[in-house]
């Protein structure tokens, strides 16, 4: 069996839970991981290339996972990789995901790849089960929690602040808000009324904290319009009491389908570590990814356009005989 070649983009907790992802899907290998930094290793062996080099990988390599920082590594990234591979990403910036989507399409389109982005659990797997939701009960509302849980762009966001030397951000559903959506209740909620953001910083020496509080608060896409909670901790602090990445959350869809008739609609996840979970999302991707490319398609993809079969590596005769 030909083994779908793989190349990661970004060795962080994202691309080092990718590389443990691979190591559960048989029919992929990775070839190399590729980083601005200068790494002295890998925990699977495979080398660590300039990722200004990853051009000498074209015909080495079937699909790139990008896993950077959406902040701003993959608006960079993104286009660069997509012109010479097939790519697999998590840009999860909703606010600026068709804008991303048009410049990736774009790319791939004259490159004659295949880039499938916004890849993950939100966006991702919780974008599907709204989708799914909405259309089964068209009469109705969709709401999205997240956590409690560590979000890694949220932390990645404010870790890019001037001063800031470290940082963890929680997300907290409001449990009253959940538990009237359980018992059938309609609520007129938003993510901004219906969660909390808590947000652990260890601040450089002689930062000013004010000024980095200030900036979390009013950060647009990820903290502006929240009920924003920051507390400085010592950087000892930080590795004792938050070194874990748990995340989770639930989608649900309350609606009608005749007067007094109510339904809700709910999916849920809970997770030990989101890194790992995510990895194992891009990875399962990858391979829809490079199905797609292997069928002649070129473009930009997300989780809609993508039928769920090809994320499987089972053949379309098992999965009926499996899971219909």
């Amino acid at each position: 069996m030909q083994k779908i070649r793989i190349g990661i983009v970004g060795y962080g907790n994202l691309g080092r839970g990718v590389e443990l992802a691979i190591g559960n899907n048989p029919d992929m290998e990775l070839v190399a991981v590729f980083s601005r930094r200068s790494l002295s290793g890998t925990k699977s062996g495979v080398p660590v290339i300039s990722v200004n080099d990853a051009a000498a990988y074209k015909e080495k390599i079937d699909v790139m996972l990008l896993c950077g920082g959406s902040a701003t590594d993959l608006i960079e990234q993104g286009p660069l990789i997509a012109s010479l591979f097939n790519t697999v990403d998590s840009f999860d910036t909703h606010a600026k995901i068709n804008d991303y989507f048009a410049s990736m399409n774009t790319i791939a389109e004259n490159s004659g790849t295949v880039a499938t982005i916004s890849v993950g659990w939100d966006p991702g797997l919780f974008s599907l089960n709204r989708l799914l939701a909405s259309a089964v009960l068209p009469d109705g509302t969709n709401h999205t929690f997240w956590g409690k849980g560590v979000s890694q762009g949220h932390s990645d966001a404010i870790r890019r602040i001037a001063g800031v030397k470290d940082a963890k951000q929680y997300t907290v559903p409001k449990e009253q808000v959940i538990a009237s959506l359980r018992a059938g209740e309609v609520l007129d909620v938003s993510s901004t009324t219906a969660h909390t953001r808590e947000c652990y910083v260890v601040a450089e020496s002689g930062a000013d904290l004010d000024a980095i509080t200030k900036e979390i608060k009013t950060m647009p896409h990820y903290f502006e319009g929240y009920e924003t909670h920051v507390t400085f901790i010592s950087e000892e602090e930080l590795q004792a009491e938050h070194a874990g990445y748990p995340h989770g959350g639930f989608v649900f869809r309350t609606g009608s389908t005749s007067p007094k008739t109510n339904h809700v609609m709910e999916f849920a996840l809970k997770l030990d570590s989101n890194p790992e979970f995510t990895s194992s999302v891009l990875v399962a991707y990858a391979r829809a990814t490079f199905r797609l490319a292997q069928k002649g398609s070129t473009g930009a993809f997300t989780v809609f356009d993508i039928p769920f079969g090809l994320l499987s590596p089972k053949s379309g005769e098992e999965l009926r005989a499996t899971m219909l």
